[in-house]
C-alpha cells in the first residue's frame, strides 16, 4: 500500500492525509481572505517605499525589490483567481 501525501498549512509531505477541518478552525474563505490581506500588505509596503524614494529618501535597490515582490504577489493572486473562476465554471457545466 502506498503512503498518502499529506497536505497541510505547514507544507506537503508523506504520512496521513489531512484531517477534516475542526469546528472553529479557518475554512477556505478565511484562508483566501488572509492571502488577499497579505497581498494587499505587500502592495502597500511597495507603494510606501516608492513614495519615500520619490521624496528623496530610501534605497533604490530595496524599493525595486519591494515593487517587484508586490508585482509577483499580484500576478500570483490574479492567476489563483482565474483558476478559481475556471473551476467554478467547470462545476456549473456539470450535469448532476
Amino acid at each position: 500500500m502506498t503512503t498518502p501525501i499529506r497536505i497541510s498549512p505547514e507544507g506537503i509531505g508523506l504520512g496521513q492525509t489531512s484531517p477534516a477541518p475542526k469546528a472553529g478552525s479557518a475554512g477556505f474563505a478565511d484562508e483566501l481572505g488572509k492571502a488577499l490581506q497579505a497581498v494587499d500588505q505587500v502592495q502597500k509596503e511597495g507603494d510606501a517605499q516608492a513614495a519615500q524614494l520619490a521624496l528623496g529618501g530610501g534605497n533604490l535597490h530595496e524599493t525595486a525589490l519591494a515593487l517587484e515582490t508586490a508585482d509577483v504577489a499580484m500576478r500570483t493572486a490574479v492567476k489563483v483567481r482565474n483558476k478559481l473562476v475556471d473551476a467554478y465554471q467547470e462545476v456549473m457545466r456539470m450535469n448532476l
